[in-house]
C-alpha cells in the first residue's frame, strides 16, 4: 500500500487528473466521473467560489484542494474527512489545527477499482470497490502522523463477490439505524433488466455475512440516508436516459421497510410507463418517489441536516448535491437542492440551496458529488470536476 501526502494542486496532482480520465469508461452515464459532460482540465479547474449563489447568512469556501476526484464522504470520529473517488485512491483530508480548511490530504488507500463508497464506524473505515467491500483498520492511527508516515491501515476483505460491471457499478455505502452495512448494485447499462441482484440496494452484516436485497426497482442510485426520527431510508436514483431533455425525471424516494419495489427498468419517475421494457406491467404497481428532482439532474449523495449551525427551519431538511447533466441539449443541475419535510418526514418540497456551478448551458466550473454534516454544524461538499472539498457555513 502506497501511503502519500498530496497538500495541494501539483505536478502530481495534474499527472493523476489524467491518469482519472484516462480510466473513465468509453460510454459517459448520469451518476459518473470525469466522462461527463465537457472536457476537465488535468488536475481539476481552480475553483471560483464567487459564483456561487447562496441564502443570507451562509457563505462557502475551499475546505481541500488536491482531492482528484472527490466522490463520496465520511467523517471519522476525530474529524478526519475520508473521501472515495472513481479512480484507485482513497484519501484522509485532515485539518490539524482545527482552522475549517484542510492541513493534509493523505492518501490511505491505492491500487484499488473505483472505490467509490466510503463509510465509517467504530474507528474502521469502510470502502466500496466495485465488486467488493473492505475494512479497513487503523486508519486513525495513520491519519495522526503527519506526512503520511503513521502505520498503514490493515485491509479485510469483507465482501469480494459483488457484480464487477463497470457502469453503474461504483457503491455508495452507510450504515443504517440497524447496524447493517447498506449499497447499491445498480443496472448494468442504460435500460434493460437483468433481474437480482441487479438494480437494488442491498445490505450485509458489517463482518460482510448475511448478504440480502432491501429494495429494487432502482436503476442507480448514489446516494442514501436515513431520517433522523423516524428511520425511514431515503435516498436518490438516476433515471434512464435517452427519451429527451425533459423525461423521466430523476427521484428521492423512501424506502420505509424491505422488499419495495421503485419501478425500474418498468415505470419512471412513478407515472412513466418505459416505452420498451413496461412489459404489461403498471405504474401504480409500483413506489412513486416522494419528490421528482427533474430530468438529467444526477442526484448523488444526501444528508438529512442534523447540525446547530445553520438556522432552525434548516432541522431535518435534505441536503441533495446535484451532479449536473451529460446529455441534456441545457445542462441542469451542478447545484445543492434542499429538501424541506414536516417532522414525520412527510410532505416534502425541493428548492435550490446553492447554484452557480454551472455557467451558460453546458458550461462546468465544478460539479457537486457528496454532502456531510462537519462537527461545528457547517456542511462539506465534495467536487469531482475541481478536485476539491468546499465548507458551506452560517453566520447571523
Amino acid at each position: 500500500m502506497n501511503r502519500i501526502l498530496i497538500a495541494c494542486l501539483t505536478l502530481t496532482a495534474a499527472v493523476s487528473g489524467v491518469a482519472l480520465l484516462a480510466q473513465a469508461p468509453a460510454a459517459p452515464q448520469r451518476g459518473g466521473g470525469f466522462a461527463l459532460g465537457a472536457s476537465m482540465p488535468p488536475g481539476g479547474p481552480a475553483p471560483q467560489l464567487d459564483k456561487i449563489s447562496l441564502p443570507p447568512g451562509f457563505s462557502i469556501a475551499v475546505y481541500a484542494t488536491g482531492v482528484a476526484g472527490a466522490r463520496s464522504m465520511a467523517l471519522g470520529s476525530d474529524g478526519t474527512i475520508f473521501v472515495g473517488t472513481r479512480a484507485q485512491n482513497v484519501y484522509a483530508v485532515v485539518d490539524r489545527n482545527k482552522d475549517n480548511k484542510a492541513d493534509e490530504v493523505l492518501t490511505v488507500a491505492t491500487g484499488l477499482t473505483v472505490p467509490n463508497g466510503v463509510a465509517f464506524r467504530n474507528g474502521a473505515l469502510y470502502v466500496a470497490e466495485n465488486n467488493r467491500i473492505s475494512r479497513y483498520d487503523g486508519v486513525l492511527d495513520f491519519v495522526k502522523v503527519a506526512g503520511g508516515s503513521g502505520p498503514a491501515p490493515k485491509q479485510t476483505v469483507l465482501n469480494g463477490k459483488l457484480p464487477d460491471d463497470r457502469m453503474h457499478g461504483w457503491k455508495y455505502l452507510s450504515f443504517g439505524p440497524d447496524g447493517l452495512l447498506y449499497t447499491q448494485i445498480g443496472a448494468p447499462g442504460n435500460i434493460l433488466d437483468r433481474g437480482d441482484p441487479y438494480a437494488t440496494i442491498i445490505r450485509m452484516k458489517p463482518e460482510g455475512g448475511d448478504f440480502e436485497i432491501f429494495a429494487r426497482g432502482i436503476r442507480n442510485s448514489v446516494g442514501q440516508t436515513w431520517h433522523p426520527d423516524t428511520k425511514e431510508m431515503w435516498f436518490t436514483d438516476n433515471g434512464r436516459d435517452n427519451l429527451g431533455d425533459d423525461q423521466p425525471n430523476d427521484e428521492l424516494n423512501v424506502a420505509s421497510k424491505p422488499g419495495m419495489h421503485f419501478g425500474y427498468p418498468y415505470c419512471h419517475q412513478g407515472d412513466f410507463l418505459d416505452p420498451k421494457f413496461a412489459m404489461g406491467h403498471k405504474c401504480e404497481e409500483f413506489t412513486p418517489p416522494v419528490v421528482k428532482l427533474g430530468a438529467h439532474v444526477a442526484p448523488l449523495g444526501m444528508k438529512f441536516y442534523t447540525g446547530d449551525q445553520f438556522p432552525a427551519e434548516y432541522k431535518n431538511n435534505i441536503l441533495i448535491a446535484e451532479h449536473g447533466s451529460w446529455n441534456r441539449h441545457k445542462y441542469q443541475g451542478a447545484r445543492i437542492k434542499r429538501v424541506i419535510v414536516d417532522a414525520d418526514g412527510k410532505n416534502p418540497k425541493s428548492e435550490i440551496f446553492a447554484s452557480g456551478w454551472l455557467e451558460g448551458d453546458t458550461g462546468y466550473l465544478g460539479r457537486p458529488n457528496d454532502v456531510i454534516i462537519a462537527k461545528d454544524g457547517s456542511i462539506l461538499v465534495s467536487d469531482d470536476w475541481a478536485g476539491a472539498v468546499y465548507r458551506i457555513s452560517y453566520k447571523k
